[in-house]
């Protein structure tokens, strides 16, 4: 893909600069912006220490992916849509005990219409996520088809069976079908799931630019450079609207219908969509794609904070034709851009009150986390770390004042390569802020930027006596736990 202005692609510098303006005034944890108009890209950005080549996690816009596979699984032969799943699983759906989740189809798992509300396979942690999925005992169901009823399991179930029937990773299927032919880097890969099974509805990882020409594919009705690579119909079924998705009646960016394992949105869009601001946003009246990479889980307002802000001020901005070029909005935008970096804690570099608990001990009353005791120090440079002690043994995490400092979070055997399988002597890449957010109170920001994405917020309030309160507040998918809940502690003598 061709680099060119706004301008050329038929929007002022100004207004992509007030898109960006609008994201990091609402303090969101940006990773990469990609904008591009049929096959030029007018605007892209990585928020260090963000940068083209990084794989990203890309969470439930794996399922879409899954997607494409089926659509070739069916291209190639290999299934029917109308097919019951239970045909191809037959030893699996032995153990199922409800005839709604035996007759549901294939069409119907890609509608999010399946037959029962999925069991959590990460509190149960399986040794083999296929047959847990159909040993699901749970009292509610409905028949297939009729409901639309987010389920992350059933799309992981659809990746197994693309597996099932080529013989193949999904993503290696797709890697000859599809990936090679429009340049998708060597390095994109899928996470794995217990029983050797591609983590299909969550675990791909590959670049912004990898999504951006899958997103183009499928503008494009699944051609590339002339060539018709996947069916028409089934790109144009798949991400048309197949099923109602809006219970409430409203008229959100995600309330607009789903197709097979892709959203609808306004302007006649659809969307992949993954859980932290993972999208992809195709509208095809304008040749328009947007690409959004980020970690904002937790922060319940944030894809409408995403979506408001692209069709307000690029949407539905754009112009028919280029515009004439404006050197002075253009570098305006770049020098703007130049100075963003990965969001930090938000407050004041210093406090008075810093200098009482600088080096001190504070022990800690039973809590939900564990921590027995901890220890504030300030190196008197911007920067310091918050010492603490629990199950596992002292640990530190290292952080600057309103800035970033990067290095590995202390929490011992989290999953690697196969979700919920804990690994010794793993340990997740992380970022740390603090702020001072009052006079007598600090707020540490953590971000875990690895394989896996999750944010830890941990608040430490001082009375100025020498007790403390201490809060701890995560959002991450299957790790963390040990850090959730409130403590008391008091300054040891």
């Amino acid at each position: 893909m061709n680099h060119v202005s706004p301008e050329k692609a038929g929007i002022s510098s100004e207004q992509v600069l007030k898109f960006v303006q609008s994201l990091e005034n609402r303090n969101l944890s940006t990773h990469n912006v990609i904008l591009a108009r049929g096959e030029d890209v007018f605007f892209e950005h990585y928020w260090p220490p963000f940068d083209k080549s990084f794989g990203h996690r890309m969470y439930s816009v794996s399922k879409s992916i899954v997607s494409i596979a089926v659509g070739f699984c069916e291209q190639d032969g290999l299934l029917c849509l109308d097919d019951k799943i239970s045909k191809y699983f037959p030893e699996e759906a032995k153990r199922a005990t409800d005839e709604n989740l035996k007759n549901q189809t294939v069409r119907h798992m890609l509608m999010m219409a399946t037959a029962k509300p999925a069991q959590n396979w990460f509190a149960a942690a399986p040794d083999d996520r296929v047959r847990f999925y159909f040993e699901n005992d749970g009292v509610q169901s409905r028949p297939s088809g009729t409901i639309y009823n987010y389920d992350s399991s059933g799309s992981f179930i659809l990746a197994a069976l693309a597996e099932r029937l080529t013989g193949k990773p999904f993503m290696e299927y797709l890697r000859e079908k599809l990936f090679d032919k429009i340049g998708v880097s060597k390095e994109a890969f899928c996470l794995k799931c217990p029983g050797g099974h591609s983590w299909g509805d969550s675990g791909v990882i590959c670049t912004p630019r990898d999504l951006l020409k899958i997103a183009r594919f499928l503008l494009n009705g699944g051609t590339w450079n002339g060539e018709q690579i996947l069916n028409e119909r089934y790109v144009t079924e798949a991400t048309a609207k197949q099923i109602d998705n809006n219970p409430w009646g409203l008229n959100d960016f995600d309330t607009q219908g789903y197709g097979f394992q892709f959203w609808r949105t306004w302007r006649n869009s659809f969307f992949f969509n993954g859980m932290g601001c993972q999208f992809a946003v195709c509208v095809p009246d304008l040749d328009l794609i947007l690409v959004y990479n980020g970690d904002n889980q937790g922060k319940n307002l944030a894809k409408n904070v995403i979506f408001e802000a692209f069709f307000t001020h690029i949407a539905d901005s754009m112009q028919g034709g280029p515009l004439a070029e404006n050197a002075a909005s253009q570098e305006q935008l770049d020098a703007y851009c130049a100075g963003l970096t990965l969001a930090a804690a938000k407050g004041s570099k210093h406090s008075d009150f810093e200098r009482e608990v600088n080096g001190v001990t504070f022990a800690v009353r039973d809590n939900p986390m564990g921590i027995t005791k901890f220890k504030l120090e300030f190196d008197g440079n911007g920067g310091g770390q918050f010492g603490f002690t629990n199950a596992q043994g002292d640990k530190a995490i290292a952080f600057r004042m309103c800035e970033n400092a990067f290095g590995a979070f202390p929490q011992e055997g989290y999953a690697d390569e196969v979700g919920t399988v804990k690994t010794k002597g793993h340990f997740y890449r992380c970022a740390a802020s603090a702020a001072w957010i009052e006079p007598k109170k600090l707020f540490l920001k953590v971000q875990i930027i690895d394989e896996y994405f999750g944010n830890l917020g941990i608040t430490i309030g001082f009375d100025g006596s020498g007790k403390a309160g201490l809060y701890c507040a995560k959002s991450a998918e299957d790790f963390l736990n040990e850090y959730e809940g409130f403590a008391e502690a008091e300054k040891i003598i």
